[in-house]
Formats: structure tokens, sequence, C-alpha cells
């Protein structure tokens, strides 16, 4: 999805500095090829067919991950389509001659229907991987607002920053910012510009920071003061957090001491008595 957002309609994709012109040239054909599936897919979106395919469920994943546009949810689209096709092939092709009946039959649908979850899977991890992003980024957001607030910066020049400045400390929350500064500049107001990043991740303390972001923008007023409890409030939960993993951690270790070190102890504790005892035994019977 993000190869095919990344090359404009009808335009060829720029060779990386540095790509020798067959590597220019298999870059280009891979652009190419998932332009077309995207605009193939994107035809569908709104049919019967595509509103089953891309259920409401996998686009809000799809932006979970960052692909907010209808290209890349026609990519989805086509790739769910052209996985569950292939797979069953690459399964008739080479298991299905060594299977017979039922089981041929158990192994296609097994086929079919793992080609067709494959593309959500791998959104699903993604998804996953960036809300746990978010959550970790959630903090230093909430500082980098303050300071720039601080130093007497707007929030529409704050969000600017961010997005520009900080995408390698906060990749997903500056990628983002941007997309919710690009809304703006296309005219929407900034509650709607948020409002994707407030309900998209399903996390409280970013609602609560996208409410103070609107209402900052919309009467203004000191927000140093509520951003510093705010932070500190933060790191707060993410040391209890932190601790109550740590108390886990040490249950589940106290299980691997027990399996692990326990028989050690005992045959290095009890070994040389069992061995007496066994000795004793023979001699007696002698």
């Amino acid at each position: 999805a993000a190869g095919a957002r990344a090359v404009p309609d009808g335009a060829a994709p720029r060779p990386a500095k540095g790509d020798t012109p067959a590597a220019a040239g298999r870059r280009a054909r891979v652009a190419h090829l998932l332009e077309r599936l995207s605009a193939a897919g994107t035809r569908w979106l709104d049919t019967g067919v595509g509103r089953h395919v891309v259920a409401e469920e996998d686009r809000r994943m799809l932006e979970q991950c960052g692909y907010v546009d209808a290209r890349s949810r026609g990519l989805f689209l086509s790739a769910r389509i052209v996985g569950a096709l292939v797979v069953p092939v690459l399964f008739v092709a080479f298991v299905g001659p060594h299977l017979q009946g039922g089981r041929w039959v158990l192994g296609f649908v097994l086929a079919f229907v793992t080609g067709f979850m494959l593309p959500k899977a791998y959104v699903r991890r993604r998804a996953g991987k960036r809300c746990q992003a978010v959550v970790d980024e959630l903090p230093l957001l909430v500082d980098m607002l303050r300071l720039l607030q601080g130093v007497g910066l707007s929030l529409d020049q704050s969000i600017q920053v961010v997005t520009n400045d900080f995408r390698g400390m906060m990749p997903v929350l500056s990628s983002e910012m941007g997309i919710a500064q690009r809304q703006f500049a296309a005219g929407r107001t900034r509650e709607q510009s948020l409002q994707r990043l407030a309900s998209g991740y399903d996390n409280e303390d970013l609602r609560a920071i996208v409410r103070l972001m609107i209402q900052v923008d919309k009467h203004g007023g000191a927000v140093q003061e509520p951003l510093k409890q705010f932070g500190d409030r933060l790191r707060e939960a993410r040391r209890a957090m932190l601790r109550e993993r740590i108390g886990r951690l040490t249950v589940k270790m106290t299980g691997v001491m027990i399996l692990t070190l326990l028989p050690a102890l005992l045959i290095v504790t009890a070994g040389p008595g069992m061995i007496s005892v066994l000795r004793a035994l023979s001699m007696a019977h002698q």
C-alpha cells in the first residue's frame, strides 16, 4: 500500500540513489503492478463485494496503519482477492496431488481461507504495533508540545515542528500529525482534521490531548501547566504498568526456576545421601 501511495497516477517512480538500471526497472514494474491492483480494487470498494471484503473493521485497521486514502483500501481489496486465488492454485499444484478425497477438499478450503486472510493478518499485526507505538510516544509528544508552546509557538507551528523535525523520535504520531495538518491545510477545521487521530487508536489519553489541542485552537490560553500535569500522569501510569509487568515476570521466573533449578538442587543436596542409603542397603543384603 505504501508503494502504491508513493507513486502519483500516471507517473513513473523515481529511481533511488545508487540503483542500477535493472533494479530501477524492477522497482518500476512492481510499482506499476501495485498501481494497477490499487486502481482495480478502488473501483470495487463501493460495491456489495467491496463492502464485504473490506469491512468497516478492515478500514479502521488500515487507518491505524496510516493507510488513509482510497487507493490503499483498493490495494487491500485486490490483495485479499489475489491471495484467495493464488494460494489455492499453489495448493493444487504442489500439495493436491498427494491428497485425495476429503483431505483434498479440506486442504483446498484451508488454502482459500489462508490466502484470503493473509493480508488482514498483516494489517492487524501492523496496526497493533502502531497502537503500541502511540502509547510509547505519547509522553514525548506531550513534553514536546509543552516545550514548543512554552517558547511562544502557536499550535499550528508546534504541530508543524513535530511533523517535520521529530519524525525519527515519534514516527507514528508525527505521521499522524502530518496527515491532520494536511487535512487542515486543505480546508477542514482543526477539530475535523484531528478527529481521526482521536478516534482511530482507542486511546483515552490521546483523545484527551486532542481535546486539549482543539480547545487551545478555539479559545487560546496557557497550556503549559495542564500539559505538565498530563505528562506527569502519563509517566506515573507508565511506571505503574512497568511495575505490573515486573510483578508478572517475577511469577513467571519462579515457575522457570522451579522447573530448571529445583531438580539440579535436589540432585546436588539429596544425591549423596541417597547413594549412601543405597550402599548401606546393598551391604546389608550381602
